[in-house]
């Protein structure tokens, strides 16, 4: 049974001595400082006078399966923006990609998870963002709606996670978990604009 936890979103980090980057959602050190949201940078113009455009933020890109995501976040409680950022950073919104690892589809599922969340055909759009948002979910009940800890899990597995009692210290996942953070505040950002602009 899937639980209706909600996920905290107040995150906070600093990088120690190593250069290790530590998150929490509780800072009980005074070198944590708050995960803020990306500042919006202003156009630089090339020679040709074009303004430059990230290829992660093309509309085309983000809206394009918002039905699949609105479904999956109605079903699995968990929000919109979230979703899509998982969905960025995990494939650009390239339903065909498959990682070295064997990582397929939207959001990546590997073969074992796939299966385990149901999902008979990880290149169909809707089927792999309902299974990886079930998955997103499954680790968010399991870390206590913990935002951090379940990227963590997602992008690393749920057995490092609890073996280190938090965040891993893999470079990829930290690198991962700070991509995710800052697109999900950017289209949280985004949505509240939408919203107001009603």
């Amino acid at each position: 049974m899937l639980f209706a936890l909600p996920i905290r979103a107040e995150t906070y980090s600093f990088t120690d001595g190593d250069g290790v980057v530590h998150f929490t959602n509780v800072p009980t050190d005074k070198r944590y400082r708050p995960v803020d949201p990306p500042r919006k940078k202003k156009s630089k113009k090339r020679k040709t006078g074009k303004k430059h455009r990230s290829k992660l933020y093309r509309p085309l890109d983000v809206s394009r399966y918002d039905g699949y995501i609105r479904e999956a976040s109605t079903r699995f409680n968990l929000p919109i923006p979230l979703i899509r950022a998982v969905v960025a950073v995990e494939s650009n919104f390239n339903p065909t990609a498959v990682s070295h690892a064997g990582a397929q589809g939207l959001m990546q599922l590997m073969p074992k998870t796939a299966e385990e969340m149901g999902v008979d055909d990880p290149f169909d759009p809707r089927k792999n963002i309902l299974g990886g948002t079930r998955y997103l979910r499954v680790l968010a009940n399991a870390f206590d709606g913990d935002l951090v800890l379940t990227l963590a899990g997602y992008n690393a597995g749920h057995r490092a996670v609890s073996r280190y009692m938090g965040i891993p210290p893999f470079a990829e996942t930290q690198r991962y978990v700070r991509r995710v953070l800052r697109l999900y505040y950017h289209y949280k950002k985004l949505t509240n604009k939408s919203e107001l602009s009603r």
